[in-house]
């Protein structure tokens, strides 16, 4: 991310979106990067986590794989009310405010989930951390892009969902180490408690968005964010015109579905909708169906590891290629390379099949998320970007609700092949959406 001006700018009375927008990749633009995904580290984590709980629970307390469903599931539940909630206070009170409670929500959750007595206990706080996490995640990938110079905005948005890489890794991390010890599942919940802490960071720390604070009537707040970033830079602030100090009318979730945004909707929909079913439907059962083939549970969670590994350079090629070929192109490609890892994992039988497969799978799976968080904000008006991506998440968690149930019916029927080649239909179908998505590489974000 080299230092750049867009010298075709004019040099006076630029709006504040559009002094943001001719900056260079700055320190203050790395911190609230860093920040950010630190936060979205800490949600996969606590997702990725619950797959080695339920691996290591269904031993301990004896779970059928409808119990073991509905643990996962659960927190799914939440998920979904949570983005919805989350995306339409993000538009009313602030992107930092609600990123800064779902941590807290979320961490204390996963903290007293150590403490689960039994089953119904266990499933009822893990509705409470899906409530956390479903909100989070769309609020600040819509706050990170707001700051993002238009020019690698989708770059910096990958760059940010990478984190999740890394927050599953570390999950894998104590899974290996930590759960298959002495009711190691409660200490792995223990340490799920650090987004409690750092949401105290995240509140003092971060900015808010600027384009929030002006249409919220704060034009001093907004002034003032702005040339932080100018500083970091070395730039003279340039002057913006005078707006109006009124607040604007929060915006209602229908208008997501009128003429202008209702194509743009129902493909953003399709798309959350297939790649949740996919993801969370093979991952978070992974270490699971690997028992299940006669792996045993510490193999399980080395298989996993290695497999998550390979979100790394999903990440590294999707940063690369959305600035390249654009959001819609980079999208579908890892979408429809998902669907082929997919359908080959569900055949695999041998060990060095099972790890390909998987990293292939990882690989382009989590390439695609992260063209996906690029997009999702950037097809939006200000107005609506909170609701409009927290809507759409919503949406696709109705899909993370119905994968895991529908998980022990497809081994039922057909085995894990079949499970995996659903996992493949849902990717297509995802792909076939995506290709309706509308392309802003390049270009500012909408105002109005």
């Amino acid at each position: 991310m080299a230092a750049h001006t867009d010298d075709a700018l004019p040099t006076q009375s630029l709006t504040r979106a559009e002094r943001l927008d001719r900056l260079p990749f700055t320190r203050a633009h790395g911190k609230l990067l860093g920040g950010s995904g630190v936060g979205w580290a800490l949600d996969a984590m606590d997702v990725g986590l619950i797959s080695f709980v339920i691996a290591a629970l269904a031993q301990a307390w004896d779970l059928s794989a409808a119990e073991q469903s509905w643990i996962a599931s659960v927190g799914f539940v939440g998920m979904a009310i949570g983005a919805s909630v989350g995306g339409l206070l993000a538009d009313r009170i602030g992107r930092r405010q609600v990123f800064a409670l779902t941590l807290l929500i979320y961490g204390l959750a996963t903290g007293a989930s150590a403490l689960a007595t039994g089953l119904v206990m266990l499933i009822v706080l893990r509705f409470l951390v899906g409530l956390g996490l479903g909100a989070e995640l769309p609020v600040a990938s819509t706050l990170v892009s707001e700051y993002a110079p238009k020019r690698i905005r989708g770059r910096v948005v990958v760059i940010l969902e990478a984190f999740w890489a890394l927050g599953w890794i570390a999950a894998a991390l104590i899974g290996y180490f930590v759960v298959d010890a002495e009711n190691g599942w409660r200490w792995a919940f223990v340490i799920g408690m650090v987004p409690a802490v750092y949401a105290i960071y995240v509140r003092m720390r971060l900015p808010e968005s600027v384009r929030f604070l002006e249409r919220t009537g704060r034009a001093d707040q907004a002034e003032a964010a702005v040339r932080v970033y100018e500083e970091s830079a070395g730039q003279r602030p340039v002057p913006s015109p005078a707006i109006a100090e009124e607040p604007a009318a929060p915006p209602h979730w229908r208008e997501l579905w009128t003429a202008r945004f209702r194509r743009r909707t129902a493909a953003l929909w399709v798309v959350w909708f297939g790649v949740n079913f996919a993801y969370y439907g093979a991952f978070i059962w992974l270490p699971s169906l690997l028992v299940s083939q006669g792996f045993s549970l510490v193999k399980s969670f080395e298989y996993t590891l290695i497999i998550t590994l390979a979100q790394l350079p999903g990440y590294a090629v999707a940063a690369f290629l959305i600035e390249k070929w654009g959001r819609r192109a980079t999208l579908a490609t890892f979408l429809a390379g998902s669907a082929v890892a997919a359908v080959l994992f569900g055949q695999a039988t041998t060990v060095p099949q099972i790890i390909a497969a998987g990293m292939a799978l990882s690989a382009f799976n989590l390439g695609a998320w992260g063209a996906l968080y690029a997009v999702s904000p950037e097809i939006y008006p200000t107005a609506l970007r909170g609701t409009g991506s927290g809507s759409a998440a919503a949406f696709g968690r109705l899909a993370s609700i119905i994968a895991p149930l529908a998980v022990p019916f497809f081994i039922a029927s057909g085995g894990s092949s079949l499970a995996f080649v659903a996992f493949g239909i849902a990717f297509v179908v995802a792909m076939v959406g995506s290709l309706f998505l509308p392309e802003f590489r390049g270009a500012a974000l909408e105002e109005t």
